[in-house]
């Protein structure tokens, strides 16, 4: 029996690509099965494919990682017709040995597209957050009562945020899934835009128009640098070390962020009883940490969490990425929306990048299908601008915060240090201080979506 590979088109698009109204799926045959099946069937399976090349929808999301199945998910049975288009098979995109931090906030909006009851036994709930700086003696604490909530957060893995966002998607009518599929090419007119993607299988490139298209393909967006838009921001001098360990005292679901001279030192507790470590240092010293003998580098991690979790072990690879902030000048351009680490990338300091899109993408939604009920072009610039006016200053903000954040606590500067840890006995002391920075934190001092609301009220 030939293998079927995971690319799939509407089945109602082999008559009528026009006429697109419940897109189910179709697999195609991998090219190496094809050798197995006599000439009549090749040539049929040839001409439905030729059909089928030129497809129709309202909305074409590119990238089909975290961020862009949230906004695929968050436009299910809204009426409008969504393919998603991802480079990667799902079975390659979804292993991946990283953990996010995810704020109240983005818990709300997944509760509220119905998938938080497939994540929240994954997950590990902050008990307690603590803040400290280096060789100082005071540690604040911050606890769900300072907020009047019964959590400060969570910590989730990729393969639990993804897989659920997947099965979903599996179920929703109203979307296509693409993949593996690349974006080859893209053209846009007045009225919409037409992409052209690849596929392994396929022997002719696939054509896709759409109203609006969406990147939700990364930081090196290829749709962003196609469409001209420019970005603002910088590298910093630091990189990113990310492993995961086994410690020898139990988490007690406790997430830490600890603050050196180099940059700070974040510890997530993990549903498992495993912590993933996120540690920012200087270029060359993380590189040192990347490749330094194991036995070193836990002795090095020991000395940096202040022995808190007792003697760590490596439970995986080491992985280095650096750091930048980055913001695009500008978040739409005829016919496209960015969102995600496409539109703006942030310090990992307090965990705040993946969150930023997440609430991009409930934003989105929310905008788009109240354009769509109102019978405006989702694609037109004047909606595109609510989008814009949304979530543009929002993220200016948590840019400014993390910068300020790493800025702060980065460095010797004896006056500087007098008053970071001024503040720190300040946050500590008064509630006040430690309610506004835990509701900044979990994503509830901005706007909050509809979706989101719908859960919290």
């Amino acid at each position: 029996m030939p293998r079927l590979d995971s690319v799939s088109i509407s089945a109602e698009a082999v008559s009528n690509s026009k006429q697109l109204a419940k897109p189910t799926t179709i697999p195609l045959l991998l090219a190496e099965n094809r050798q197995t099946l006599d000439s009549d069937t090749r040539n049929t399976i040839d001409r439905i494919e030729t059909a089928t090349t030129c497809l129709d929808y309202d909305l074409a999301i590119v990238g089909g990682g975290i961020i862009g199945n949230t906004l695929a998910v968050a436009l299910q049975n809204s009426g409008l017709r969504v393919v998603s288009i991802e480079s990667q098979a799902q079975s390659v995109s979804i292993v991946k040995n990283r953990a996010y931090v995810l704020s109240m906030l983005s818990g709300q909006i997944f509760e509220g597209m119905g998938i938080w009851n497939q994540i929240l036994p994954l997950v590990t709930q902050f008990s307690q957050i603590q803040i400290s700086d280096a060789d100082y003696a005071g540690v604040v604490k911050m606890y769900p009562q300072d907020l009047g909530a019964e959590t400060l957060g969570y910590a989730a893995s990729h393969e639990v945020l993804l897989t659920a966002l997947q099965s979903k998607l599996q179920t929703a009518a109203n979307i296509t899934t693409m993949c593996p599929a690349q974006v080859v090419g893209v053209d846009y007119t007045e009225t919409g835009a037409e992409i052209t993607i690849e596929t392994p299988d396929t022997a002719t490139p696939i054509k896709i128009r759409a109203s609006l298209v969406i990147a939700a393909d990364g930081a090196k967006s290829s749709l962003r640098e196609r469409a001209g838009i420019e970005t603002t921001g910088w590298n910093y001098w630091q990189s990113c070390i990310t492993a995961t360990i086994k410690p020898e005292k139990h988490h007690q679901n406790v997430a830490y962020e600890r603050f050196w001279y180099a940059g700070p030192i974040g510890v997530l507790p993990l549903a498992d009883g495993r912590c993933q470590v996120v540690w920012t240092v200087p270029h060359q010293q993380a590189e040192e940490l990347q490749h330094l003998p194991t036995s070193e580098f836990l002795q090095e991690l020991e000395h940096c969490t202040g022995g808190l979790l007792g003697k760590l072990e490596l439970d995986s690879q080491r992985w280095l990425f650096p750091v930048k902030l980055m913001q695009s000048k500008q978040y739409t351009a005829p016919r496209l929306a960015l969102i995600g680490d496409a539109a703006h990338c942030c310090h990992p300091v307090a965990g705040q990048g993946m969150n930023l899109g997440i609430r991009d993408a409930a934003a989105l939604a929310e905008i788009l299908v109240a354009a769509h009920h109102a019978g405006e072009d989702i694609g037109s610039d004047s909606v595109l601008q609510r989008y814009t006016n949304w979530r543009k200053p929002e993220n200016w903000v948590i840019l400014a915060f993390t910068d300020f954040l790493d800025r702060l606590f980065s460095n010797r500067i004896f006056p500087i240090v007098i008053v970071r840890r001024f503040g720190l006995l300040l946050l500590d002391r008064i509630p006040v201080f430690k309610y506004l920075a835990l509701r900044l934190m979990t994503g509830l001092a901005g706007r909050i979506p509809q979706v989101a609301k719908s859960v919290s009220q």
